[in-house]
């Protein structure tokens, strides 16, 4: 008889806004239709229904007792590099005999680059495809933001790697809370940059609150600045590229070494005014929709052990 294959547990971030979270089980489901060969469950670590909590234990019912998690985000901050290695060690307590791997973030992946040039074209009305037609565009990308330095590094890292060898005139960053350079003052720069066409594109896997932020600003500054060409472009999107990625993560996870990026991370290493940070325990956060959360305030160790689960 063959081992079968573990299982692959998706964990997303949560979202207050329900489309964004629909779009998360489509997305679960989706993956479970094409792999029929792996129980595939996704959860979430807060905000929105069902818990991580309780995709774990789906996957328990259903017999499954190695799985590999992969983290539905781009950026490792703190739900990746703290949040979800916590929520997985106390389903380890709660679940005893099951044994799991650990993921990695999704990008900056050249496919999800490869998605954010096709968003890009569209925004431009399918005239942007090639370098020349590019020449006069530039790009603000938008990230989440953090209180990580490191995953705010993330962001710009991917807007580097965007335009590489694409021709825009250049790209730019923002971030839509917690971080600067916000997006009215990220339009502001592209601006003094000279830009004449500026394409805002949300450096964010589906639709929610905060995209449809990045949106909202972005029209508002528009409308102040009338001599300026500012379009808005979607969010990445269930898109198949994003599909394959999240299974070319679980094989990672599975057969790789994995290491998150250690080098300039605040619970490692004492970076400029987030000394307090380093060396501190990580928890799960707790969701409300989590009834087993007694086990939740307990901490598992530092931070150290998370990046290489």
């Amino acid at each position: 008889m063959t081992t079968p294959p573990p299982a692959l547990l998706i964990a997303g971030h949560g979202t207050r806004d329900e489309a964004g979270a629909e779009a998360f089980r489509d997305f679960v489901r989706e993956l479970g239709r094409r792999h029929p060969e792996l129980p595939v469950a996704g959860g979430f670590i807060e905000l929105s229904p069902p818990p991580l909590g309780e995709a774990v234990a789906d996957l328990v019912e259903r017999g499954v007792r190695r799985f590999a998690a992969v983290p539905l985000m781009l950026v490792s901050a703190g739900h990746a590099k703290g949040d979800i290695p916590a929520a997985l060690a106390r389903e380890k307590e709660r679940h005893p005999g099951i044994s799991y791997t650990y993921g990695r973030p999704l990008g900056p992946h050249p496919a999800l680059l490869s998605v954010l040039e096709r968003r890009l074209d569209e925004a431009l009305g399918g005239a942007g495809r090639s370098p020349e037609d590019r020449a006069d565009v530039t790009v603000l990308l938008v990230g989440r933001g953090s209180t990580d330095p490191d995953a705010n590094a993330e962001v710009f890292k991917a807007a580097r790697l965007l335009w590489e060898g694409r021709g825009c005139a250049g790209v730019e960053t923002a971030f839509v809370s917690l971080a600067a350079p916000d997006v009215p003052s990220g339009l502001d720069r592209c601006a003094r940059l000279g830009a004449r066409r500026i394409v805002v594109l949300p450096y964010f896997l589906f639709t929610g609150i905060l995209p449809d932020r990045v949106r909202q600003q972005t029209e508002g500054w528009a409308a102040a600045h009338p001599e300026i060409e500012v379009r808005s472009a979607d969010v990445i999107g269930p898109e198949p590229e994003l599909l394959d990625l999240v299974m070319e993560r679980y094989r990672e996870a599975l057969e790789g070494d994995l290491r998150m990026n250690c080098d300039t991370c605040v619970y490692r290493i004492a970076l400029p005014g987030f000394e307090d940070k380093v060396g501190m325990p990580q928890q799960p956060h707790f969701h409300p929709d989590d009834d087993g959360h007694h086990h939740g305030h307990h901490h598992h160790g530092g931070h150290t052990h998370s990046h290489a689960h």
